[in-house]
């Protein structure tokens, strides 16, 4: 029998229909998907390179549970420089994916009846992770006509909230948040005592914007604890790298969760990180320019078709209204069973999506080009 605990949650949606995907491609059947947040590149080799060298050199055995040193500081150093965060090695630790980092920090900050402010739509694991922690979400709407930047947050805050999380650039919607915004959400935490979990994870794949890290702005040092890691900017997605920096006292108990868990990062693998920070940013420049040209095929062969989609500012995704044809369960439906493409229902990220899709363009221009013909031969 399953706990009560579990019973709050269902299955990742990303994933479930990954697999319907995966189980018509072993079946014989030419699928084109859009459904994986996962780039399509491998590893640059210089990263993998330096990974091998500390496993045949010998590095298989327990690493630190916050990290090797050697990475930590190498996270610090990237901080300072890159976001502005005033914080050392003692303020960071490395995780097995930035996924086990929110995990962590929910069971560690939210208490049973807590409120979690999450945007409208917000990537899946958001919800089930405050769920499991006993707390509940409180969705705050956006707005799609203004690059789904939320609204009216102020009014859905109640003396039960504990925490707002931020993603920026979004998952699923492509939005960026700029300073304004993060100026306002700021402001909100400090005039209502809050904590904000900035998850930043795709900060490196932007277009046309400037990242920002809220956690940099006055009187957010000790109330922010930003999550990042490697899988998106480094196609690194199966290293299984993240990592979380906040002030001591919240490190210290992330790491007794990590501690009884998971114990640690694998150890090889975080040599290949230190290289993943310090070597050759070239790749993920030449990631992000091909991503660019991906976006806009995708983005202006919807809109040709007639499904309204903004051109997302940063990550791999595009948030399309498809309510033209029909809800997005039954687009989604339709498209898989039809076309033999896969799109990811947006009422996954949350209740303003039942009208969306979502699409990742992780995926070549061939192939998007080949999805857009069989999309528009489908529903028109």
């Amino acid at each position: 029998m399953a706990s009560s605990r579990l019973a709050r949650v269902a299955e990742s949606p990303t994933i479930r229909i990954a697999n319907i995907a995966n189980k018509l491609k072993h079946d014989g059947i030419d699928v084109i998907s859009f459904s994986l947040g996962e780039p399509d590149f491998d590893t640059p080799k210089h990263i993998s390179d330096a990974a091998c060298k500390a496993l045949y050199s010998g590095e298989t055995h327990y690493s630190p549970s916050p990290g090797i040193k050697p990475l930590r500081e190498a996270i610090a150093k990237k901080l300072q420089t890159e976001n502005n965060l005033d914080l050392d090695a003692s303020n960071v630790m490395v995780t097995p994916g930035a996924k086990q980092a929110i995990f962590e920090i929910m069971m560690s900050v939210l208490d049973d009846g807590d409120e979690a402010i999450l945007f409208d739509p917000a990537w899946v694991s958001y919800e089930p992770c405050i769920k499991f922690a006993g707390a509940n979400p409180k969705w705050v709407p956006t707005d799609p006509e203004n690059g789904f930047l939320p609204y009216d947050i102020g009014d859905h805050i109640t003396d039960k909230t504990r925490l707002i999380v931020v993603n920026s650039p979004c998952n699923p919607t492509g939005g960026v948040f700029g300073k304004d915004k993060l100026k306002e959400i700021a402001d909100l935490a400090i005039d209502h005592n809050l904590l904000v979990l900035s998850d930043e994870i795709y900060e490196k794949i932007l277009y046309d914007e400037k990242h920002l890290s809220i956690g940099a702005m006055e009187g957010m040092q000790d109330r922010t604890i930003t999550v990042n890691g490697f899988s998106k900017s480094y196609a690194m997605t199966g290293w299984r790298l993240g990592y979380v920096a906040a002030h001591e006292k919240f490190i210290h108990d992330f790491q007794k969760i990590q501690s009884h868990s998971v114990s640690s990062a694998t150890t090889f693998a975080q040599y290949g990180a230190i290289e993943a920070l310090e070597g050759d940013q070239q790749p993920v420049e030449d990631m992000v320019a091909e991503f660019r040209k991906r976006r806009d095929v995708l983005v202006d062969g919807l809109n040709d078709i007639g499904i309204h989609c903004s051109r997302p500012k940063g990550a791999f995704y595009t948030f399309a209204d498809v309510s033209e044809y029909g809800n997005g369960e039954e687009i989604a439906e339709k498209l898989l069973s039809d076309a033999h493409v896969a799109a990811t229902p947006g009422s996954a990220f949350g209740p303003s999506g039942n009208n969306f899709v979502r699409l990742s363009y992780a995926i070549s221009q061939e192939r998007i080009r080949e999805a857009l013909e069989r999309i528009e031969n489908c529903l028109l």
